[in-house]
């Protein structure tokens, strides 16, 4: 046999395509990282780990999932490119070996009424195919089904021409069934204001009729403008005007009047209040106003479709006795089971696809939502859950799948169920990335990346890349608190009352009676979907003067950050005015110091259509976003560009002590650094932070509240986003929170923090209806000495008891 068909005979080697099996990062400055280069495994599950703000986030979303995704958007036409989101490429020297990247993270679910669940996934959209085939009495086509259409009808003249034609007119009649309910336009609710909040009938407005925060006598803008409208008479009492003077007073359309010779916009009173109140954020308000807005507003269920946000006839048309508000409002594990008895032939292939949807939500732990459920009430992790649901069962491999945190809002007994999960996303043959803290999540990778050491400019770098059992003997942030376990108090504090909780029906909750003791530090836990939610955001009294701290985007600009958020901006700003002899209107980008090229943005965005919009910054200012005469005005050597592009570590220390001390200033500083906030830059626009991180800077806020009694705190998760070794800094602020002589209640799955607390409220025994009851009520040592729960049971193990 001759050498070629002896080596012909040999074994292949390996294919030149077999090599391309790492994502290769060369060069990555985006954000905070510092010229980061790494090797990514692919086909195996990587976990990216560090303190808040290392750059995890800016490595795997910001760099390698946006490129991934620009280089997708350049494959479609340019006039399909005009539909899609704009993306720049990252500042990444090279990306190697990208692949398909599908990014699922918490950003929470749109916040239109009319969005749900339902609609939020192709869950609905089958649903109403289904009944508009299969439904008694036949009603109409799908869209016969949906609140968000309405009926419309038309019929008139329409102009044809055809050629050499002469033009005619033909008549032309068109029809659309909606199944939108007309009382609420398929909102399932109805808003209403309450007169009696915005004024005294009984007075003129001379007299001061009106009753809304900041509407003083002498405001022109305000009182001034309804007095001199002359639409209605300002020293008659309210309650004697005609028909016409109230319609125009409280629903007048906009109209110019002239003011004391300034040319205004006169509008009726409800719509001014909507514009004026109830189109901002309310957590941004100062408490005296976002008291009045929750006395003035009033949210009902609508008495014509009770809530279904469906016409009649659309909730009249059933399959074996349910109709699709019937459907929409079971839980979606029962609602499988339903669609699973349905055998139809002519829907078979209908049927199939809305059980495999249906199941994944039971699957993925989401059996015990409805799909009537408003998708703005989701957790960020519930969010992110729903979105993993269309890629449970896809057939398709070699796919880079992102998640963000996907552990959140999971009591521990959960987590294992999610960790299969990206297993088996793994096991198709993905590349599973994953940006996670708890160590029950880590545990499971392949490969680990530890970026750090610090936050902000002290992170950016990559501290660790190997294995877990590498990653803990590693001497990293990460490493070194791996198997931190926090102890159950020795001593626990006594409660100064009660909150008492009686009757507490919301959602899923079954006619609860719980007491919540006041002056203590409370964890109000449960397995996901159990109620914790229903019972402190849906339960507590009215009058029980409770305030709560969410993770709910903060409304606002690319202008507003956590010097405007938080009134820092207004002493820094005073400070510089004093040490200046000037106004203080100059230290503001937003009004008089403003550059007058970029009206202080700081740059100049210019639209390119299908192609990434380009932010460059302002020739003039060079991104300061102030007049160059401003910046010459010193404050401690810095000027107010360079003080707001601060750490709030060092601006801190940079306020604390010498010329610019300003205790104002320090004691909010010191607030953000207490919430673990220590490595945004006081300049940082609000639009770019986390979840978690907007929960802590809404804590700092609030933790300014100054009051008589003490006031009762909610808070919602706030280990979210935070570091292994941050838990122990948040858990010695709730302890200082609790001493200040406020009660604390926490709704959380952290082991640390449920060992920490003095007192224990455990929904269950499981979610949906099958939850929705009080467990267990006592210590964190009673709770592990019973182990009656499966909170019970995980926290045992936890603290190794």
């Amino acid at each position: 046999m001759s050498k070629a068909e002896t080596a012909d005979r040999r074994p292949p080697g390996p294919h030149v395509a077999d090599s391309h099996d790492v994502i290769r990062v060369h060069g990555a400055r985006e954000n905070n990282l510092k010229d980061v280069s790494i090797e990514i495994p692919k086909r195996r599950l990587t976990v990216f780990t560090g303190v808040s703000g290392s750059g995890k986030s800016s490595l795997v979303f910001d760099t390698i999932a946006a490129e991934s995704q620009r280089l997708i958007n350049e494959t479609y036409s340019a006039f399909l490119q005009g539909f899609m989101p704009n993306r720049a490429r990252p500042e990444v020297d090279v990306l190697d070996g990208l692949t398909t990247a599908i990014a699922v993270d918490q950003q929470r679910m749109g916040g239109d009424p009319r969005s749900t669940v339902g609609t939020a996934t192709d869950a609905n959209a089958m649903l109403r195919i289904l009944f508009s085939r299969l439904g008694e009495p036949h009603i109409g086509p799908p869209s016969a089904y949906s609140f968000n259409t309405a009926s419309v009808s038309a019929s008139g003249g329409i102009r044809v021409e055809r050629g050499a034609e002469k033009t005619r007119t033909v008549k032309a009649t068109f029809s659309r069934t909606g199944g939108m309910c007309t009382r609420c336009e398929g909102r399932g609710k109805v808003s209403d204001i309450d007169l009696t909040q915005l004024y005294d009938d009984s007075k003129s407005i001379a007299e001061g009729a009106f009753t809304i925060p900041g509407w003083k006598a002498d405001n022109v803008w305000t009182v001034g403008l309804y007095a001199q409208s002359g639409f209605v008479d300002p020293d008659k009492p309210i309650r004697r005007y005609t028909k016409k003077e109230m319609r125009d007073f409280l629903y007048g359309e906009p109209t110019k009047v002239k003011v004391n010779g300034v040319n205004l916009t006169y509008e009726g009173l409800i719509p001014k209040i909507q514009k004026s109140f109830l189109s901002k954020d309310k957590e941004a308000m100062q408490p005296h106003i976002r008291a009045f807005v929750e006395r003035a507003v009033t949210f009902t269920t609508c008495p014509e479709c009770d809530g279904t946000r469906l016409t009649e006839a659309a909730r009249s048309s059933k399959i074996r006795d349910i109709s699709i508000a019937d459907a929409c409002a079971m839980e979606i594990r029962d609602l499988a089971e339903w669609v699973r008895g349905l055998t139809e032939p002519s829907v078979a292939p209908l049927l199939a696809a809305l059980q495999g949807t249906l199941d994944s939500f039971v699957e993925i732990g989401l059996g015990y939502l409805s799909l009537d459920r408003p998708a703005g009430t989701l957790s960020g992790g519930e969010a992110q859950r729903v979105k993993m649901i269309r890629h449970l069962g896809s057939s398709l491999t070699d796919v880079t799948y992102v998640f963000d945190e996907p552990t959140v809002g999971l009591h521990p007994h959960d987590i294992q169920r999610m960790n299969n999960l990206l297993l088996r996303l793994r096991d198709k043959g993905n590349t599973v990335l994953v940006v996670e803290h708890k160590p029950e999540a880590i545990a499971v990778a392949d490969h680990v990346i530890d970026l750090g050491p610090g936050a902000g400019t002290e992170g950016g770098t990559v501290c660790y890349a190997g294995t877990v059992e590498g990653l803990r003997a590693a001497d990293t942030v990460t490493g070194r608190h791996f198997d931190d376990r926090a102890k159950v108090k020795d001593v626990v504090r006594e409660p100064t009352g009660a909150l008492e909780i009686r009757g507490a029906s919301a959602n899923n909750l079954q006619n609860v009676d719980v007491d919540i003791p006041l002056g203590v530090l409370t964890v109000v836990t449960g397995v996901a979907g159990s109620g914790k939610s229903s019972l402190l955001h849906g339960s507590m009294p009215a009058d029980a003067g409770v305030t709560s701290v969410d993770q709910s985007p903060i409304k606002g600009s690319r202008r507003s950050n956590p010097a405007t958020y938080t009134g820092l901006l207004d002493p820094i700003r005073k400070a510089f005015a004093k040490a200046n002899g000037v106004k203080p209107a100059l230290f503001s980008a937003n009004s008089e110091g403003a550059c007058p090229t970029c009206n202080g943005a700081g740059v100049i965005y210019v639209d390119l259509g299908m192609m990434a919009g380009v932010d460059t910054p302002c020739e003039d200012c060079e991104g300061k976003r102030f007049q160059p005469s401003v910046l010459e005005y010193h404050l401690g050597g810095r000027d107010i560009s360079e003080v707001l592009a601060m750490p709030v570590t060092e601006a801190e220390e940079f306020f604390g002590t010498g010329e610019a001390r300003t205790p104002a200033a320090h004691r909010i500083l010191e607030r953000l650094a207490d919430v673990g906030l220590g490595y945004l830059t006081l300049g940082q626009p609000l639009t770019t932070l986390s979840g978690g991180e907007r929960q802590r800077l809404k804590l700092a806020a609030h933790m300014a509240d100054k009051g008589g009694e003490p006031r009762i705190l909610v808070l919602d998760e706030p280990t979210t986003g935070l570091h292994l070794a941050d838990v122990e800094q948040l858990l010695g602020l709730l302890d200082r929170l609790v001493d200040a002589g406020r009660s604390v209640v926490v709704i959380e799955h952290h082991q640390a923090v449920m060992a920490h607390a003095d007192w224990i409220v455990d929904l269950g025994p499981g979610a949906g209806h099958d939850g929705g009851r009080v467990v267990f009520e006592g210590t964190p040592a009673d709770l592990i000495a019973s182990r009656s729960t499966l909170t019970g049971e995980h926290l045992a193990a936890y603290v190794g008891a």
